[in-house]
């Protein structure tokens, strides 16, 4: 008989949700920024930058392959720093 041992996963451990910055070029209108609902908008210059608390990784791919699918140009993806939250 042989025995596996699988990892032992930790599911209470979660890690913080994670703030995200997102330049993308262009002005985005409302229904483009309507398939970013976990992300807040803002006109910068010729830019919108999308700021957003992402709960995880996933999430964060999430919006990067709707940006994908509606092929917008991504100008910069920054994960911020929390300071004093």
């Amino acid at each position: 008989m042989v025995r596996i041992h699988l990892p032992v996963l930790d599911h209470g451990r979660m890690d913080p949700p994670t703030l995200y910055l997102i330049r993308i070029a262009g002005h985005l209108g409302p229904t483009t920024l309507s398939a970013f609902p976990a992300m807040v908008a803002q006109v910068r210059g010729t830019d919108t930058v999308l700021t957003g608390l992402l709960p995880d990784r996933s999430a964060l791919y999430g919006v990067l392959a709707e940006a994908e699918a509606l092929d917008l140009d991504l100008v910069e993806l920054r994960k911020l720093v929390r300071r004093h939250w």
